[in-house]
Order: structure tokens, then sequence, then C-alpha cells
């Protein structure tokens, strides 16, 4: 009797020990982990762009300004000026002469050797002013054979030159002339405008120059 009760004593034993083991155990394991759990990343805000600083438009350059008629590049003149390729017309065509083609009153013959022909007008952007504007003519072309081939008329800014005759004013064929006018822009262009009498009107350079 004493050997079952001491078998029931140490077995009581080992059931406390055991259940006090497990409820030891579960105090320890961590409650409700959570360290599989990456925490959401933080988006940055998107950084302010800088608004754009307005800038003023540049004031408009007065001239000097050269173009040569018929002539699709720059070219400098004995001077060392810098003439613009042809530009400004509203239409008509133009023409380029032989390298060889003498002319007479200039020391820049190959001004005169490309011209542009049958326009009606022409017409340049330059700051409200009084300018002198040069026209440069020349007589090149081999079917016009003496005075009277070609006449015709232009206006430059109001002022009208009528019944133009290049052969007259030069003196001749392959002679350069220029015809100086003094203008006031009042809208912010120069215009000109050529009218037909007999062939067509031709010119082979402009020049808007500050007036002196």
């Amino acid at each position: 009797m004493q050997i079952e009760k001491r078998l029931m004593q140490s077995s009581c034993i080992s059931f406390i020990l055991a259940a006090a083991v497990i409820l030891f155990t579960g105090c320890q394991a961590p409650k409700n982990s959570r360290s599989d759990k990456t925490p959401p990343a933080m988006t940055a805000a998107p950084a302010a762009t800088a608004a754009p600083v307005a800038t003023a438009a540049p004031a408009p350059v007065p001239p000097p300004v050269r173009i040569k008629a018929g002539l699709s590049t720059p070219f400098t003149d004995s001077n060392g000026n810098v003439w613009l390729p042809d530009q400004g017309f509203a239409d008509g065509d133009t023409a380029d002469r032989s390298e060889d083609m003498q002319i007479a009153n200039t020391k820049d013959p190959a001004l005169y050797r490309t011209e542009r022909y049958s326009m009606s007008s022409f017409s340049y952007p330059v700051p409200n002013g009084k300018y002198t504007v040069k026209l440069h003519f020349a007589e090149t072309f081999d079917g016009i054979s003496g005075p009277g081939g070609r006449v015709f008329s232009f206006n430059v800014e109001g002022r009208e030159f009528k019944d133009f005759d290049v052969w007259v004013k030069a003196g001749g064929p392959q002679r350069a002339y220029i015809e100086s006018v003094d203008v006031e822009v009042t809208d912010g262009k120069l215009d000109i405008t050529f009218t037909s009498n007999v062939e067509n009107p031709e010119i082979n350079g402009i020049e808007i120059l500050p007036a002196s």
C-alpha cells in the first residue's frame, strides 16, 4: 500500500511539473507577433518645380540692314559690310549673271550680278524712326537694248518714283546706280511697292540705314 501511495504521489508530482513547464513556455511566446510583416514604405512627396522666370523680349536692333537681291547666301562687300541673302520680297523671280560680267561705277560688281525681277512689293520689319533707304540698280539683261526698254514705278513709304528707267538713270547698261530715299517708318516695317510699265521691275540690292 505504501508503494502504491508513493507511486501515486510521484505521478502527481510529475504531472504538476509538466503542467508548470507548459504554462511557463506559453507565457514566453510572443503574442500576435508581426515580425514577418514589413511596414509600408513611405512615399516621398514630389519636389516642387520652380516656375519659369519670364524674360523680356530683346529690344529691336535698328538698322543698318543690307539685303542682296537674287542671292541665296550672305555677301560681304569691299567695305566689310555683310549683306543678307534675298528676302522680304512678296513675289517675283531671281537672275544670276556671269561672274566675268563687268559692272561700271562700283567697287563691288558682284553686288549687281544678281537681281530680283517682276516683284510687286518688299517689306522688312524695323523699329519706327527715320531712315535712308538706298536702292541699287544695274541693267544687265541682254534683252534690254536702250532707253525705254525697261520702265517701272516704285513707292518707298509714300515716296513715289514714276517711270523709272535704269538705263537712263545709270547712263547705259552694266552700270551701277543708287537711288537714295529719306523716309520715316511709323508702323514697324519698311514697305516698297513696284509697278510695271514696260518690262518687269528689277533691283539688285536694298540698304536700310539710320538717317544721319
